[in-house]
C-alpha cells in the first residue's frame, strides 16, 4: 500500500507528482528544485544558495515522513552545467557530516522553472 507524503514546509509539486511516497518502509522523494515554499519562486542565483535551498526542501520531506537526512539511502542529482559540480559538492556536504548516502550526478540540458539543480532521494524509514 503506498502512503503519500506532503508538508508545507516544501514546495508544493507543480505537476502531477507528489512530493513523496511511502511503500515498504522506504520513502520516494520527488526531485527538488530550488523553490521558496511561501513564494513558489525560485530563489537563488548562484548554485551554493539553489542547493542549500534544495537540500532544506529535500528535509523538510523527509522530516515528514519521520525520518532525517541520515536516513538517506541514495541521492540524484541533476545540474545544468557540471561546473557547478564542485560548489555543489561542497553545499551538498555540508548536510552530510558524515556517512554520507550513494548518489549519482547528471548533467542534464534544462531543469523546469529555469533551476540550475535538482536532487531527490531514496530514503529508509
Amino acid at each position: 500500500m503506498k502512503k503519500i507524503i506532503n508538508t508545507k514546509n516544501a514546495p508544493a509539486a507543480i505537476g502531477p507528482y507528489s512530493q513523496a511516497t511511502v511503500h515498504n518502509g522506504t520513502l520516494y522523494v520527488s526531485g527538488q528544485l530550488p523553490i521558496d515554499p511561501g513564494s513558489g519562486e525560485i530563489c537563488g542565483t548562484d548554485i551554493k544558495a539553489q542547493t542549500t535551498l534544495v537540500m532544506q526542501n529535500l528535509k523538510a520531506i523527509v522530516e515528514a515522513a519521520g525520518a532525517k537526512l541520515e536516513n538517506i539511502l541514495k541521492c540524484t542529482i541533476l545540474l545544468t552545467d557540471m561546473a557547478h559540480f564542485a560548489q555543489m559538492n561542497e553545499t551538498y556536504a555540508g548536510f552530510f557530516p558524515s556517512d554520507p548516502p550513494a548518489r549519482i550526478c547528471y548533467q542534464v540540458t534544462a531543469l523546469p522553472k529555469g533551476a540550475i539543480v535538482e536532487i531527490d532521494a531514496i530514503v529508509a524509514l
